[in-house]
């Protein structure tokens, strides 16, 4: 049976911050007290959405659950369904929706000043298990687990996935939150779910080994399976002692902007995963849906 014959298989529940990404692409080096000329452009973004957004259009029927400032939550929903995703957004009084800035660089690599707004009223409230139980398989953005006031949707969410039998994922989200929330709080909170998704400073924070493959490998140990994103080197896939990696399909020359490049390969990979592929399949499949992103402006 053919990749094209199979269907996929469906009902992912994605929870994770929902955001207005400013990308800024300036001509040269920003100079302290002064302006340089730049190319701006807004565009949604939001790790939950970007992974959901990609879930969607990759035919997996996928609901994203998250908050919003209340003025932007028709036309955010809007969005979110033409994209093939049943949004569970609870749209939040005098407090903005998230908004991040991206400075681009040359090669494509942001520096980035965030504020998750909305993003941080989240509850367990907004994830009931009757939510949970209607999809197949939840996946987490960690910047849920980095704050307090949404660690415990978080928490909950993972646990009661995984009462009912539901396979999890989570990516670690960005690894300087991740080092000031701590390596064994998070290890901890994730316990017991079925895929990692970290990229190479991630995974090797995580692991506290500078090899990725070392690091991947160590990590395998801890969850079922681990997918590593590497940016230009690729990506790799450890599990049950094995690694497998698989080359980057973005040439140097095709990449404008990396925001959203992870969550685009976690939406691909996991489309791929729960359609029971091979795990070659598995990262050619997250790889092309990451190089369909690099190569124009914005996550979605």
């Amino acid at each position: 049976m053919t990749d094209q014959s199979r269907r996929p298989v469906r009902d992912v529940l994605v929870v994770g911050d929902i955001n207005f990404d400013v990308l800024v692409r300036p001509e040269r080096p920003i100079e302290h007290g002064t302006d340089v000329s730049a190319e701006i452009r807004q565009r949604p973004g939001g790790a939950g959405a970007n992974v959901a957004v990609g879930l969607g259009r990759l035919g997996v029927a996928t609901t994203l659950a998250g908050c919003v400032g209340s003025s932007d939550s028709e036309p955010i929903s809007d969005r979110i369904r033409a994209a093939g995703v049943q949004p569970a957004l609870r749209g939040v009084n005098d407090i903005p929706t998230g908004a991040i800035v991206a400075i681009i660089g040359a090669d494509g690599e942001r520096s980035m000043a965030s504020d998750r707004g909305a993003n941080l009223a989240l509850t367990e409230a907004d994830l009931p298990e009757a939510l949970i139980a209607a999809h197949r398989h939840l996946h987490v953005s960690g910047y849920t687990l980095f704050e307090p006031g949404t660690r415990g949707a978080a928490v909950t969410a993972i646990g009661r996935a995984q009462a009912l039998g539901r396979t999890v994922s989570v990516d670690p989200a960005s690894v300087a939150p991740l080092r000031g929330y701590g390596v064994e709080a998070f290890l901890t909170d994730i316990g017991g779910i079925d895929v990692l998704l970290p990229n190479t400073e991630e995974a090797q924070v995580l692991s506290g080994l500078m090899d990725v493959e070392q690091a991947a490998l160590c990590l395998a140990g801890k969850f079922p399976m681990v997918a590593v994103t590497c940016g230009a080197a690729g990506a790799l896939w450890a599990d049950h002692g094995l690694v497998l990696r698989r080359p980057s399909l973005a040439g140097p020359g095709q990449v404008l902007d990396t925001s959203g490049a992870g969550d685009a390969f976690t939406a691909g990979l996991l489309a791929a995963w729960l359609d029971g592929r091979s795990p070659t399949s598995c990262l050619d499949a997250g790889q092309r849906s990451a190089a369909a992103v690099v190569t124009g402006w914005g996550a979605q």
